[in-house]
Formats: structure tokens, C-alpha cells, sequence
């Protein structure tokens, strides 16, 4: 089954913005930055991380789309898009048994709500999820942006005020000492850590 919302990336030769969007895209440019000028670093960064990604740039570009195609688990041009048969019984909603370890009392709390443990714990576990939604994703951009802009400007001047600025979530600060970074590289971090385009 293939995912809803394909995971993208962006590759950078140097600071320059060189590819974003499908991996395979990003392998291309980044084997075609390299042949142009193979002394200057490529980095491509998994967008929902903010982290590198290693990719092989050696051969053909036949070559590299066929490696990343069966690292993917697909045949070259052509996607796994087939549904696995399904078997007699419930559908597998992915529930997945573990051990939970709680104190007697917590135990007795359980064992008196409607529905049971499972019921009551999930309930609780998307309760919280809901309640801290905002705070988390708003950690995650700090961290993806902080995890892209160390790896590809740690040695920029300014680097360690962008980054206090970066979590204390005050994106005019920020975007104040990014102002002399290259273009593509501010653009790209404030992306990720506010959404701007």
C-alpha cells in the first residue's frame, strides 16, 4: 500500500537549493550536481526530519533510479500498488499487544471503567494526543529545522543566535539573523520550522 502523502526531501549543492519533492528526483539532481561540479557537497534532508539522507549517486541515472526502486521494494517503473489478499476473520486494524506496567491502584481504577483497560487507555492516549497536538508538532518543527540548519550552516555566522531564536519559537527574530544567509538555505529553514514559503 502505497503512503497517502509521499515523503519528500530537499537536496542543497552547497547552499543552493538544487531539487525538492520524490527522492528520486533529489538522487537525480544531486548525481547531476556532483558530475558538474564534484567538489562542492550535496546534502539531501528527509523534510519531515529535517535530518541527511545517504543516497547513491554512482552510475547511470537508469542505474540509480533502479537502486532506489528496489531498495523501495518496487520493480524499476513501476509501483507496488496491488493490496495483499485478506484472509478469513477481523481485519488487522494494526493493534499491536505490549506490556503495560502499572501500580495495584491504577489496576483498580481500570478494571472499574466501562469498556476495560484497552478501551480506557486508548481513550486516554488520544486525549492526550489531542491536547498536546499543537505543542508537539510545534517541537517536532523546531527540531527538524534545528537538525537541517546544523548540518548545512553550523558554520555560518550567527549560527548559535538562530538557533536560540529557533526555540524560542520567535520566527521575526530568527528570520532577523538569517537575513545575510544564503537565500535558499533562510528559506528552506524558516519552511520548516514555521511553514513559510
Amino acid at each position: 500500500m502505497n503512503d497517502p502523502l509521499p515523503r519528500s526531501y530537499t537536496s542543497f549543492h552547497g547552499h543552493r537549493q538544487i531539487a525538492s519533492g520524490p527522492l528520486l528526483a533529489n538522487a537525480l539532481a544531486a548525481r547531476r550536481a556532483l558530475l558538474d561540479a564534484p567538489t562542492a557537497p550535496v546534502l539531501t534532508f528527509d523534510d519531515e526530519t529535517g535530518r541527511t539522507t545517504e543516497i547513491d549517486t554512482r552510475g547511470t541515472e537508469a542505474e540509480v533510479s533502479a537502486r532506489l526502486a528496489a531498495s523501495a521494494g518496487e520493480s524499476p517503473g513501476e509501483a507496488t500498488d496491488a493490496a495483499p489478499a485478506r484472509g478469513r476473520g477481523r481485519p488487522k486494524l494494526g493493534v499491536v499487544p505490549r506490556e503495560v506496567t502499572l501500580l495495584p491502584r491504577h489496576w483498580e481504577w481500570l478494571a472499574e471503567q466501562p469498556g476495560g483497560a484497552s478501551v480506557v487507555l486508548r481513550r486516554l492516549v488520544e486525549d492526550a494526543r489531542r491536547a498536546g497536538g499543537e505543542k508537539n508538532e510545534r517541537r517536532r518543527a523546531q527540531e527538524r529545522a534545528y537538525h537541517f540548519l546544523s548540518a548545512i550552516a553550523g558554520d555560518l555566522p550567527g549560527f548559535e543566535e538562530a538557533s536560540r531564536a529557533l526555540f524560542a519559537g520567535d520566527a521575526a527574530k530568527l528570520r532577523g539573523q538569517l537575513a545575510t544567509w544564503p537565500a535558499d538555505v533562510r528559506n528552506h529553514a524558516m519552511r520548516l520550522a514555521f511553514g513559510e514559503a
